[in-house]
C-alpha cells in the first residue's frame, strides 16, 4: 500500500468536537480555540458535532455558526455515541487536515498549534499523550489497565490512545472502517491505512462543568468487544507493495 503524501498548498484544517451536553464549555472552548489558532498562518474551520443533547447546547452552536463564518455544526435527532459523531464530522468537514478533541474543556486547544507544526514535519497522524491525568483515581486506573489489554491484544505501543485530541491527514481518516467505538482505535486503523502515527505530551485539565458520560465498567465490556473486532481486522487486512506496475494501451 502506497502512502498518501501531505497537500502543498495551505490546507484547510478541520477542527472536528463531538458535543453531548456540554452547553457551559462550548463558548469557552470556541474562545481557547480562536486564542490558539491565531498564532498559526492557516485557514481552519470547526465541525461541531451535536449527538442529541438534551441540554441548550444546541441552541449555542446555532448562534456561534450564526455570527462566525468558520463554524459549521450537525445535530443527531438522538443520542448515536462518540464514533458516529466523529464519522458524521468527517463526513461533514471539507479539511485535508483533522483535529479531533473533547468539548468538556480538558483538551487544551492551546496544544493544537504544536501538534500542527510536528503533524508536518513528522506523520500522517499525531496524537496526544496525557503524561499528567486531571481524572478520578478509578479513571486513571481504569483507563491505565484499559490501554495495557488494548496494546497486548492489537499489538500496539501506543501511550494514550483514549486522548481525543489528535491531529491526521482527512484522506487517510475518511477511509477508516467506520463502526462504534472505532475511536478509541483510531491509531491502530491508521496505520492499517499506511500511517505513520507519532505521539506528543499534551496538556489535561481538570472537568471544569458537566459530568462525565461514561461509566467505568459499561465503557471496559464495549471496549473489549469493539477490540475484538479490530484484532480480527488486522489478521484479515489486505496490505500490498506494488513492485512494478504496465498499463495496456487502448
Amino acid at each position: 500500500m502506497t502512502q498518501a503524501t501531505h497537500p502543498q498548498a495551505d490546507p484547510l484544517v478541520s477542527i472536528i468536537i463531538p458535543v453531548y451536553n456540554e452547553e457551559k464549555n462550548i463558548s469557552i472552548l470556541w474562545d481557547e480555540i480562536s486564542r490558539a489558532m491565531r498564532v498559526q498562518n492557516r485557514t481552519w474551520e470547526i465541525v461541531f458535532v451535536d449527538d442529541g443533547s438534551r441540554d441548550a447546547g444546541l441552541d449555542i452552536i446555532r448562534r456561534l455558526a450564526t455570527d462566525e463564518a468558520r463554524i459549521g455544526y450537525v445535530a443527531f435527532e438522538e443520542n448515536r455515541g462518540q464514533s458516529a459523531a466523529f464519522a458524521a464530522g468527517f463526513r461533514e468537514a471539507r479539511g485535508e487536515i483533522f483535529v479531533t478533541l473533547d468539548s468538556d474543556l480538558q483538551n487544551d486547544p492551546a496544544d493544537i498549534p504544536h501538534m500542527l507544526d510536528v503533524y508536518e514535519r513528522e506523520g500522517d497522524m499525531i496524537i496526544g499523550w496525557r503524561a499528567k491525568r486531571r481524572d478520578t483515581l478509578i479513571k486513571r486506573f481504569s483507563s491505565k489497565i484499559a490501554n495495557a489489554v488494548r496494546n497486548f491484544l492489537s499489538r500496539e505501543n501506543v501511550r494514550d490512545t483514549g486522548c481525543s485530541l489528535k491531529v491526521m491527514q482527512a484522506s487517510l481518516a475518511r477511509r477508516l472502517p467506520m463502526f462504534t467505538g472505532m475511536h478509541r482505535f483510531f491509531p491502530t486503523l491508521m496505520k492499517m491505512q499506511g500511517a505513520k502515527v507519532t505521539e506528543v505530551q499534551v496538556n489535561h485539565r481538570p472537568r471544569r462543568y458537566g459530568h462525565s458520560k461514561y461509566g467505568v465498567w459499561d465503557r471496559a465490556f464495549s471496549a473489549f468487544y469493539d477490540l475484538l473486532a479490530v484484532r480480527w481486522m488486522q489478521a484479515r487486512h489486505i496490505a500490498y507493495h506494488i513492485k512494478e506496475r504496465s498499463r495496456g494501451q487502448e
